[in-house]
């Protein structure tokens, strides 16, 4: 009976250490040219314990702001959207975003186009 109790109070412990799922991301940008003549389709991740980081250059709205981006998680994969504002004048800006979630995701879909994630070290 004491075994059975200590197995049932063992599995309770563990089920109540799991984590919710969850997404967080950090957007950083910069405008780097007043045109999109030069934006590079380079693509740079750097996969650490804290998540993953994505550089890339983007042509966007010259009055681009943290909230014409959205993130949202659809099963494994992250989504992130720009909003597309066709009538605005387009710069190049440098584009840096942090993503940390709980459970691992495996694609990056960045504004339609999809990427398989394939995270580097442990």
């Amino acid at each position: 009976m004491i075994k059975i109790m200590f197995c049932l109070l063992l599995i309770l412990i563990l089920a109540s250490c799991s984590n919710p799922p969850y997404l967080h991301h950090k957007l950083q940008f910069e405008r780097v040219a007043d045109n999109c003549i030069s934006v590079s389709q380079k693509f740079e991740m750097n996969s650490n314990i804290n998540g993953e980081r994505y550089e890339f250059n983007k042509c966007l709205p010259e009055n681009f702001s943290k909230d014409n981006v959205e993130f949202s998680r659809q099963g494994d994969t992250v989504v992130v959207k720009f909003e597309k504002n066709v009538n605005a004048k387009k710069s190049e800006f440098h584009v840096i975003i942090d993503i940390d979630t709980y459970p691992r995701y495996h694609f990056l879909t960045i504004d339609g186009d999809t990427f398989i994630i394939v995270p580097t070290g442990g």
